[in-house]
């Protein structure tokens, strides 16, 4: 685990199971039908039980850079914010597709007053962004908001497997 202080806020770096965390919200890194699939959005679904699907359907959908809320079914949280990060095209909207996923998350936990939050990293598993690009990019995001007035008190950033964790480390 790698951590700092920033502004009063705990931002920590951790290698883990996303599901497993205990935070007020967790994110999940969910495909814009908000249809449940594999990875981190499978292993999410899995763990809150089928209420978070039932939840889901009742949006019809996110579009990529965007982000909803639903309750955590199962899961040691109290809510899953759902995020949709852009499928890596090598083009200039790919940063500000994943820049607003990120903020959109953010933007959620401020208004509903929560104090903490676990991030997988988006996009770059079977949507093919480059951590050592995405790494930064989601870093700078979550900087940028926690040196202004926040709800939050702890960011923890949940990466599975060591080359996630490295990307981000260095990138811290």
């Amino acid at each position: 685990m790698s951590t700092r202080t920033i502004n009063g806020v705990t931002l920590a770096l951790l290698k883990g199971n996303i599901v497993e965390i205990h935070a007020d919200a967790i994110v999940n890194a969910a495909n814009s039908g908000l249809s449940g699939g594999g990875g981190v959005d499978g292993a999410i679904h899995r763990a809150a039980g089928p209420t978070l699907m039932q939840e889901c359907r009742t949006f019809g959908g996110c579009p990529t850079g965007s982000a909803v809320a639903t309750s955590a079914g199962k899961l040691p949280a109290q809510y899953v914010f759902h995020a949709v990060g852009p499928i890596y095209s090598g083009t200039k909207d790919d940063e500000k597709l994943l820049v607003s996923a990120y903020q959109s998350c953010l933007d959620l936990a401020e208004q509903y007053g929560i104090s903490s939050i676990a991030f997988p990293s988006l996009s770059t598993g079977a949507y093919g962004y480059p951590l050592r690009l995405a790494a930064p990019i989601a870093l700078r995001t979550i900087i940028a908001h926690i040196q202004k007035p926040t709800s939050l008190r702890q960011v923890t950033v949940v990466l599975f497997g060591d080359e996630a964790f490295q990307a981000f480390e260095r990138a811290l």
